[in-house]
Protein backbone atom coordinates (compact mmCIF):
# COMPACT_ATOMS: atom_id res chain seq x y z
CA UNK A 1 0.00 0.00 0.00
CA UNK A 2 1.30 3.47 -0.88
CA UNK A 3 1.69 6.34 1.56
CA UNK A 4 -1.04 8.30 -0.20
CA UNK A 5 -3.59 5.54 0.41
CA UNK A 6 -3.27 5.93 4.17
CA UNK A 7 -4.67 9.48 4.03
CA UNK A 8 -8.39 10.10 4.55
CA UNK A 9 -10.12 11.82 1.63
CA UNK A 10 -13.71 11.68 2.91
CA UNK A 11 -14.22 15.43 2.59
CA UNK A 12 -12.04 16.05 -0.48
CA UNK A 13 -13.63 17.65 -3.52
CA UNK A 14 -14.42 15.35 -6.46
CA UNK A 15 -13.28 16.14 -10.01
CA UNK A 16 -14.59 14.06 -12.91
CA UNK A 17 -12.57 14.26 -16.11
CA UNK A 18 -12.20 12.44 -19.41
CA UNK A 19 -9.29 11.79 -21.72
CA UNK A 20 -9.82 11.83 -25.47
CA UNK A 21 -7.69 11.85 -28.56
CA UNK A 22 -6.73 9.95 -31.68
CA UNK A 23 -5.61 6.34 -31.63
CA UNK A 24 -2.10 5.94 -30.17
CA UNK A 25 -1.96 9.50 -28.83
CA UNK A 26 -1.19 8.01 -25.41
CA UNK A 27 -4.44 8.36 -23.44
CA UNK A 28 -4.09 5.13 -21.50
CA UNK A 29 -0.38 5.74 -20.89
CA UNK A 30 -1.17 9.22 -19.55
CA UNK A 31 -3.69 7.86 -17.06
CA UNK A 32 -1.26 5.13 -16.06
CA UNK A 33 1.38 7.81 -15.47
CA UNK A 34 -1.02 9.84 -13.32
CA UNK A 35 -1.85 6.80 -11.21
CA UNK A 36 1.76 5.62 -10.97
CA UNK A 37 3.45 8.93 -10.19
CA UNK A 38 0.77 9.98 -7.69
CA UNK A 39 1.32 6.63 -5.93
CA UNK A 40 -2.31 5.66 -6.43
CA UNK A 41 -1.78 2.02 -7.40
CA UNK A 42 -1.11 -1.02 -5.24
CA UNK A 43 2.17 -2.88 -5.43
CA UNK A 44 0.47 -6.05 -6.67
CA UNK A 45 -1.08 -4.07 -9.57
CA UNK A 46 2.35 -2.70 -10.49
CA UNK A 47 3.84 -6.18 -10.26
CA UNK A 48 1.11 -7.60 -12.53
CA UNK A 49 1.53 -5.04 -15.31
CA UNK A 50 5.32 -5.34 -15.05
CA UNK A 51 5.00 -9.08 -15.60
CA UNK A 52 2.64 -8.56 -18.57
CA UNK A 53 5.03 -6.01 -20.09
CA UNK A 54 7.92 -8.44 -19.92
CA UNK A 55 5.79 -11.26 -21.32
CA UNK A 56 5.21 -9.11 -24.39
CA UNK A 57 8.97 -8.70 -24.83
CA UNK A 58 9.00 -5.05 -23.76
CA UNK A 59 11.26 -3.33 -21.24
CA UNK A 60 10.19 -1.20 -18.28
CA UNK A 61 6.49 -0.91 -17.40
CA UNK A 62 3.65 -0.43 -19.91
CA UNK A 63 1.52 1.97 -17.85
CA UNK A 64 -1.34 1.84 -20.37
CA UNK A 65 -2.23 -1.59 -18.97
CA UNK A 66 -3.61 0.12 -15.86
CA UNK A 67 -6.58 1.38 -17.86
CA UNK A 68 -6.98 -1.04 -20.77
CA UNK A 69 -9.11 -3.42 -18.74
CA UNK A 70 -10.82 -5.37 -21.53
CA UNK A 71 -9.04 -8.38 -23.01
CA UNK A 72 -10.04 -7.30 -26.51
CA UNK A 73 -8.40 -3.94 -25.92
CA UNK A 74 -5.17 -5.58 -24.87
CA UNK A 75 -5.13 -7.86 -27.89
CA UNK A 76 -5.80 -5.06 -30.36
CA UNK A 77 -3.78 -2.41 -28.58
CA UNK A 78 -6.64 0.10 -28.68
CA UNK A 79 -9.24 1.37 -26.23
CA UNK A 80 -12.74 0.31 -27.41
CA UNK A 81 -14.87 1.24 -24.40
CA UNK A 82 -14.92 3.76 -21.58
CA UNK A 83 -12.56 2.63 -18.81
CA UNK A 84 -13.19 4.33 -15.47
CA UNK A 85 -10.51 4.69 -12.83
CA UNK A 86 -10.58 6.27 -9.38
CA UNK A 87 -7.75 7.82 -7.40
CA UNK A 88 -7.11 10.55 -4.87
CA UNK A 89 -4.45 12.95 -3.68
CA UNK A 90 -4.41 14.96 -0.44
CA UNK A 91 -6.08 17.84 -2.31
CA UNK A 92 -8.82 16.20 -4.38
CA UNK A 93 -10.54 12.96 -5.43
CA UNK A 94 -10.74 12.01 -9.11
CA UNK A 95 -12.82 9.86 -11.44
CA UNK A 96 -11.19 9.37 -14.85
CA UNK A 97 -12.97 8.18 -17.97
CA UNK A 98 -10.59 6.95 -20.67
CA UNK A 99 -12.68 7.33 -23.82
CA UNK A 100 -12.17 5.76 -27.27
CA UNK A 101 -10.34 7.48 -30.09
CA UNK A 102 -12.09 5.88 -33.03
CA UNK A 103 -14.92 7.75 -34.77
CA UNK A 104 -17.21 4.70 -34.53
CA UNK A 105 -17.09 4.98 -30.73
CA UNK A 106 -18.40 8.54 -30.59
CA UNK A 107 -21.29 7.35 -28.40
CA UNK A 108 -18.79 6.10 -25.80
CA UNK A 109 -17.12 9.50 -25.58
CA UNK A 110 -20.48 11.25 -25.23
CA UNK A 111 -21.32 8.86 -22.39
CA UNK A 112 -18.04 9.52 -20.60
CA UNK A 113 -18.24 13.28 -21.13
CA UNK A 114 -21.82 13.72 -19.95
CA UNK A 115 -20.88 14.14 -16.27
CA UNK A 116 -17.31 15.47 -16.63
CA UNK A 117 -16.03 18.73 -15.16
CA UNK A 118 -12.98 18.70 -17.41
CA UNK A 119 -11.70 17.12 -20.62
CA UNK A 120 -8.11 16.33 -21.59
CA UNK A 121 -7.62 16.20 -25.35
CA UNK A 122 -4.33 14.60 -26.28
CA UNK A 123 -2.52 15.62 -29.43
CA UNK A 124 0.53 13.76 -30.75
CA UNK A 125 3.26 16.39 -31.10
CA UNK A 126 4.50 14.67 -34.27
CA UNK A 127 1.10 14.76 -36.00
CA UNK A 128 -0.38 18.02 -34.75
CA UNK A 129 -4.10 18.78 -35.07
CA UNK A 130 -6.03 15.91 -36.64
CA UNK A 131 -9.67 15.42 -37.58
CA UNK A 132 -10.21 13.50 -34.33
CA UNK A 133 -8.82 16.43 -32.32
CA UNK A 134 -11.46 18.71 -33.84
CA UNK A 135 -14.16 16.12 -33.34
CA UNK A 136 -13.38 15.63 -29.66
CA UNK A 137 -13.20 19.38 -29.06
CA UNK A 138 -16.64 19.73 -30.66
CA UNK A 139 -18.08 16.96 -28.50
CA UNK A 140 -16.62 18.57 -25.37
CA UNK A 141 -18.27 21.82 -26.39
CA UNK A 142 -21.55 20.08 -27.23
CA UNK A 143 -21.94 18.50 -23.78
CA UNK A 144 -20.88 21.72 -22.07
CA UNK A 145 -17.64 20.67 -20.38
CA UNK A 146 -16.42 23.90 -18.73
CA UNK A 147 -12.66 23.19 -18.62
CA UNK A 148 -10.44 21.85 -21.39
CA UNK A 149 -6.79 20.79 -21.27
CA UNK A 150 -4.98 20.42 -24.59
CA UNK A 151 -2.18 18.00 -23.72
CA UNK A 152 0.48 18.00 -26.44
CA UNK A 153 1.94 14.57 -25.80
CA UNK A 154 5.06 12.75 -27.04
CA UNK A 155 7.15 15.91 -26.86
CA UNK A 156 10.15 13.62 -26.38
CA UNK A 157 9.75 12.49 -30.01
CA UNK A 158 10.10 16.05 -31.36
CA UNK A 159 13.07 16.99 -29.21
CA UNK A 160 10.86 18.88 -26.74
CA UNK A 161 10.54 21.61 -29.36
CA UNK A 162 8.94 24.83 -28.17
CA UNK A 163 8.13 25.81 -31.76
CA UNK A 164 6.18 22.59 -32.39
CA UNK A 165 4.17 23.09 -29.20
CA UNK A 166 3.34 26.73 -29.93
CA UNK A 167 2.21 25.93 -33.50
CA UNK A 168 -0.18 23.25 -32.24
CA UNK A 169 -1.56 25.69 -29.65
CA UNK A 170 -2.09 28.27 -32.38
CA UNK A 171 -3.88 25.78 -34.64
CA UNK A 172 -6.16 24.54 -31.88
CA UNK A 173 -7.01 28.06 -30.69
CA UNK A 174 -8.02 29.03 -34.23
CA UNK A 175 -10.39 26.08 -34.45
CA UNK A 176 -11.78 26.63 -30.93
CA UNK A 177 -12.88 30.17 -31.74
CA UNK A 178 -16.09 28.77 -33.20
CA UNK A 179 -16.86 26.63 -30.15
CA UNK A 180 -18.22 27.58 -26.75
CA UNK A 181 -15.11 26.64 -24.79
CA UNK A 182 -14.42 29.17 -22.06
CA UNK A 183 -11.33 27.79 -20.30
CA UNK A 184 -8.59 26.15 -22.39
CA UNK A 185 -5.14 25.32 -20.96
CA UNK A 186 -2.24 24.06 -23.11
CA UNK A 187 0.38 21.75 -21.55
CA UNK A 188 3.37 20.09 -23.32
CA UNK A 189 4.25 16.68 -21.92
CA UNK A 190 5.69 13.22 -22.33
CA UNK A 191 3.39 10.68 -20.69
CA UNK A 192 5.93 7.94 -21.41
CA UNK A 193 8.75 9.70 -19.54
CA UNK A 194 6.56 11.62 -17.08
CA UNK A 195 7.52 15.17 -18.07
CA UNK A 196 4.88 17.73 -16.97
CA UNK A 197 2.36 15.07 -15.88
CA UNK A 198 2.88 14.86 -12.12
CA UNK A 199 6.49 16.04 -11.97
CA UNK A 200 7.91 18.84 -14.14
CA UNK A 201 10.90 16.84 -15.36
CA UNK A 202 14.02 18.46 -16.76
CA UNK A 203 13.30 18.67 -20.50
CA UNK A 204 10.66 21.42 -20.66
CA UNK A 205 12.36 24.26 -18.84
CA UNK A 206 11.04 26.79 -21.37
CA UNK A 207 7.44 26.04 -20.34
CA UNK A 208 6.43 28.20 -17.37
CA UNK A 209 2.90 26.84 -16.91
CA UNK A 210 1.55 24.28 -14.48
CA UNK A 211 1.93 20.52 -14.58
CA UNK A 212 -1.18 18.52 -15.45
CA UNK A 213 -1.57 17.22 -11.89
CA UNK A 214 -1.22 20.68 -10.39
CA UNK A 215 -3.94 21.94 -12.73
CA UNK A 216 -6.25 19.02 -11.94
CA UNK A 217 -5.82 19.66 -8.23
CA UNK A 218 -6.42 23.41 -8.44
CA UNK A 219 -8.91 24.08 -11.25
CA UNK A 220 -12.02 25.64 -9.65
CA UNK A 221 -15.16 23.56 -10.11
CA UNK A 222 -17.41 25.31 -7.56
CA UNK A 223 -19.31 27.10 -10.34
CA UNK A 224 -19.77 24.10 -12.61
CA UNK A 225 -23.17 23.48 -10.98
CA UNK A 226 -25.95 26.04 -11.45
CA UNK A 227 -26.37 27.36 -7.90
CA UNK A 228 -28.88 30.07 -8.81
CA UNK A 229 -31.98 28.27 -10.08
CA UNK A 230 -33.53 25.80 -7.64
CA UNK A 231 -34.61 22.58 -9.34
CA UNK A 232 -35.86 19.61 -7.32
CA UNK A 233 -37.35 16.69 -9.31
CA UNK A 234 -39.41 14.49 -7.01
CA UNK A 235 -38.07 10.95 -7.06
CA UNK A 236 -40.24 9.38 -4.35
CA UNK A 237 -43.12 10.37 -2.08
CA UNK A 238 -42.24 9.17 1.42
CA UNK A 239 -45.07 8.04 3.71
CA UNK A 240 -43.63 5.84 6.51
CA UNK A 241 -45.86 2.98 7.63
CA UNK A 242 -45.25 3.51 11.34
CA UNK A 243 -47.75 4.92 13.82
CA UNK A 244 -45.70 7.83 15.16
CA UNK A 245 -45.09 9.14 11.63
CA UNK A 246 -48.47 8.41 10.05
CA UNK A 247 -48.98 12.11 9.20
CA UNK A 248 -45.54 12.52 7.62
CA UNK A 249 -45.43 13.18 3.86
CA UNK A 250 -42.02 13.97 2.43
CA UNK A 251 -40.73 14.40 -1.09
CA UNK A 252 -37.43 12.67 -1.70
CA UNK A 253 -34.89 13.44 -4.39
CA UNK A 254 -31.69 15.24 -5.28
CA UNK A 255 -31.34 18.99 -5.61
CA UNK A 256 -30.15 19.23 -9.20
CA UNK A 257 -29.32 22.93 -9.04
CA UNK A 258 -29.66 25.94 -6.73
CA UNK A 259 -30.37 25.89 -3.00
CA UNK A 260 -33.39 25.87 -0.70
CA UNK A 261 -34.08 27.04 2.86
CA UNK A 262 -36.85 26.39 5.35
CA UNK A 263 -39.64 28.91 4.74
CA UNK A 264 -38.85 29.48 1.06
CA UNK A 265 -41.92 29.74 -1.19
CA UNK A 266 -42.01 27.04 -3.88
CA UNK A 267 -44.06 26.17 -6.93
CA UNK A 268 -44.87 22.62 -7.97
CA UNK A 269 -44.65 22.01 -11.71
CA UNK A 270 -46.35 21.20 -14.00
CA UNK A 271 -49.46 21.83 -11.85
CA UNK A 272 -48.44 25.38 -10.82
CA UNK A 273 -49.58 24.91 -7.20
CA UNK A 274 -47.63 26.83 -4.53
CA UNK A 275 -46.59 26.31 -0.89
CA UNK A 276 -43.62 26.84 1.46
CA UNK A 277 -40.84 24.57 2.63
CA UNK A 278 -41.64 23.30 6.12
CA UNK A 279 -38.67 21.01 6.79
CA UNK A 280 -35.49 19.80 5.08
CA UNK A 281 -34.37 16.33 6.18
CA UNK A 282 -30.97 14.85 5.36
CA UNK A 283 -29.17 11.70 6.44
CA UNK A 284 -27.84 13.61 9.45
CA UNK A 285 -31.22 15.03 10.45
CA UNK A 286 -33.11 18.27 9.85
CA UNK A 287 -31.25 21.28 8.45
CA UNK A 288 -32.19 24.87 7.68
CA UNK A 289 -30.61 24.97 4.23
CA UNK A 290 -29.57 22.53 1.50
CA UNK A 291 -27.70 23.03 -1.77
CA UNK A 292 -27.09 21.10 -5.01
CA UNK A 293 -26.20 18.27 -5.38
CA UNK A 294 -27.48 17.15 -1.96
CA UNK A 295 -30.08 14.40 -1.70
CA UNK A 296 -32.80 15.45 0.73
CA UNK A 297 -36.39 14.94 1.81
CA UNK A 298 -38.55 18.06 1.69
CA UNK A 299 -41.85 18.66 3.44
CA UNK A 300 -44.20 21.54 2.62
CA UNK A 301 -46.82 23.41 4.63
CA UNK A 302 -49.80 22.38 2.50
CA UNK A 303 -51.32 19.03 1.55
CA UNK A 304 -50.98 19.02 -2.24
CA UNK A 305 -51.16 16.33 -4.88
CA UNK A 306 -47.47 15.79 -5.72
CA UNK A 307 -46.02 12.66 -7.28
CA UNK A 308 -42.83 11.27 -8.83
CA UNK A 309 -41.79 13.33 -11.86
CA UNK A 310 -43.12 16.63 -10.52
CA UNK A 311 -40.57 19.39 -9.92
CA UNK A 312 -40.27 21.93 -7.10
CA UNK A 313 -38.87 25.35 -8.02
CA UNK A 314 -38.70 28.67 -6.21
CA UNK A 315 -41.52 31.08 -6.96
CA UNK A 316 -39.16 34.07 -7.02
CA UNK A 317 -36.52 32.52 -9.27
CA UNK A 318 -36.20 32.16 -13.03
CA UNK A 319 -38.91 29.71 -14.05
CA UNK A 320 -38.22 26.70 -16.28
CA UNK A 321 -40.34 26.08 -19.34
CA UNK A 322 -43.26 23.67 -19.11
CA UNK A 323 -43.71 22.33 -22.63
CA UNK A 324 -44.70 19.35 -24.76
CA UNK A 325 -42.37 20.34 -27.61
CA UNK A 326 -38.73 21.30 -27.90
CA UNK A 327 -35.70 21.12 -30.16
CA UNK A 328 -32.63 19.19 -29.07
CA UNK A 329 -29.24 17.97 -30.18
CA UNK A 330 -29.60 14.19 -30.18
CA UNK A 331 -26.70 11.72 -29.97
CA UNK A 332 -27.93 8.42 -31.36
CA UNK A 333 -26.49 5.44 -29.44
CA UNK A 334 -28.35 2.47 -30.87
CA UNK A 335 -27.43 0.11 -33.70
CA UNK A 336 -31.04 0.45 -34.87
CA UNK A 337 -31.53 3.75 -36.68
CA UNK A 338 -33.99 6.43 -35.60
CA UNK A 339 -37.46 5.81 -37.04
CA UNK A 340 -39.59 9.01 -37.06
CA UNK A 341 -42.73 6.85 -37.35
CA UNK A 342 -42.10 5.14 -34.02
CA UNK A 343 -42.97 6.25 -30.52
CA UNK A 344 -40.17 6.33 -27.97
CA UNK A 345 -39.90 6.98 -24.25
CA UNK A 346 -38.15 10.14 -23.07
CA UNK A 347 -36.71 10.09 -19.54
CA UNK A 348 -36.13 13.62 -18.28
CA UNK A 349 -35.00 13.97 -14.64
CA UNK A 350 -37.47 11.66 -12.83
CA UNK A 351 -40.29 11.81 -15.39
CA UNK A 352 -40.82 9.34 -18.24
CA UNK A 353 -43.18 10.23 -21.10
CA UNK A 354 -43.99 8.92 -24.56
CA UNK A 355 -42.64 10.99 -27.44
CA UNK A 356 -42.26 11.29 -31.20
CA UNK A 357 -39.38 12.74 -33.20
CA UNK A 358 -41.48 15.15 -35.24
CA UNK A 359 -38.65 16.57 -37.35
CA UNK A 360 -35.00 15.95 -38.18
CA UNK A 361 -33.45 19.29 -39.10
CA UNK A 362 -29.93 18.10 -39.86
CA UNK A 363 -27.11 15.73 -39.05
CA UNK A 364 -23.78 17.17 -37.90
CA UNK A 365 -20.64 15.90 -39.57
CA UNK A 366 -18.51 15.85 -36.44
CA UNK A 367 -15.32 15.77 -38.49
CA UNK A 368 -16.03 18.97 -40.47
CA UNK A 369 -18.84 20.43 -38.26
CA UNK A 370 -20.95 20.87 -41.40
CA UNK A 371 -24.73 20.43 -41.12
CA UNK A 372 -26.16 17.90 -43.57
CA UNK A 373 -29.73 17.05 -44.52
CA UNK A 374 -30.92 13.74 -43.02
CA UNK A 375 -34.09 11.70 -42.71
CA UNK A 376 -32.76 9.44 -39.95
CA UNK A 377 -29.91 9.14 -37.45
CA UNK A 378 -27.64 6.11 -37.26
CA UNK A 379 -25.42 4.90 -34.44
CA UNK A 380 -22.89 7.59 -33.41
CA UNK A 381 -24.73 10.28 -35.41
CA UNK A 382 -25.49 13.65 -33.84
CA UNK A 383 -28.37 15.69 -35.18
CA UNK A 384 -30.74 18.56 -34.48
CA UNK A 385 -34.28 17.26 -34.02
CA UNK A 386 -37.68 18.36 -32.76
CA UNK A 387 -39.64 16.22 -30.29
CA UNK A 388 -43.29 16.13 -29.25
CA UNK A 389 -44.21 14.72 -25.86
CA UNK A 390 -47.47 13.13 -24.78
CA UNK A 391 -47.23 14.95 -21.43
CA UNK A 392 -45.42 18.20 -20.53
CA UNK A 393 -41.85 18.27 -19.26
CA UNK A 394 -40.29 20.93 -17.02
CA UNK A 395 -37.23 22.00 -19.03
CA UNK A 396 -34.31 24.40 -19.14
CA UNK A 397 -31.79 25.00 -21.88
CA UNK A 398 -28.90 22.56 -21.58
CA UNK A 399 -26.28 25.31 -21.58
CA UNK A 400 -28.12 26.99 -18.70
CA UNK A 401 -28.82 23.89 -16.61
CA UNK A 402 -27.38 20.50 -17.52
CA UNK A 403 -29.63 18.51 -15.19
CA UNK A 404 -32.95 19.83 -16.49
CA UNK A 405 -31.71 20.41 -20.04
CA UNK A 406 -30.72 16.80 -20.75
CA UNK A 407 -32.65 13.61 -21.31
CA UNK A 408 -32.33 10.08 -22.65
CA UNK A 409 -34.46 8.24 -25.19
CA UNK A 410 -35.55 4.68 -24.40
CA UNK A 411 -36.88 1.97 -26.68
CA UNK A 412 -40.14 0.96 -25.00
CA UNK A 413 -39.96 -2.53 -26.54
CA UNK A 414 -36.70 -3.66 -24.92
CA UNK A 415 -36.07 -0.78 -22.45
CA UNK A 416 -32.66 -0.03 -23.97
CA UNK A 417 -31.24 3.51 -23.88
CA UNK A 418 -30.93 4.47 -27.55
CA UNK A 419 -30.13 8.21 -27.52
CA UNK A 420 -29.00 11.09 -25.33
CA UNK A 421 -30.30 14.60 -25.88
CA UNK A 422 -29.51 18.21 -24.97
CA UNK A 423 -32.31 20.76 -25.15
CA UNK A 424 -31.52 23.71 -27.41
CA UNK A 425 -32.15 27.41 -26.61
CA UNK A 426 -35.21 27.57 -28.86
CA UNK A 427 -37.68 25.79 -26.60
CA UNK A 428 -41.22 25.17 -27.69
Amino acid sequence: MSAVESISFDHAELLRFITAGSVDDGKSTLIGRLLHDSKSIFEDQLSAITHTTRRRGMEGVDLSLLTDGLQAEREQGITIDVAYRYFATPKRKFIIADTPGHEQYTRNMVTGASTANLAIILIDARKGMLTQSRRHAYLASLVGIPHLVVAVNKMDLVGYSREVFEQICKDFAAFAEGLKLSNIVYIPMSALNGDMVVERGTKLGWYEGTTLMDFLESVPIDHDINLEDFRFPVQLVCRPQIEELHDFRGYMGRIESGFISVGDPVKILPSGLTSRIKEIVTYDGSVERAVAPQSVTLTIEDHLDISRGDMLVKTDGEAPRVTKEFEAMLCWLSEQSLDPRRKYLVKHTTRVVKALVSRIDCRVDINTLNHEAADTLKMNDIGLVALKMQQPLVCDQYQHNHATGSFIVIDEVNNNTIAAGMICPALG
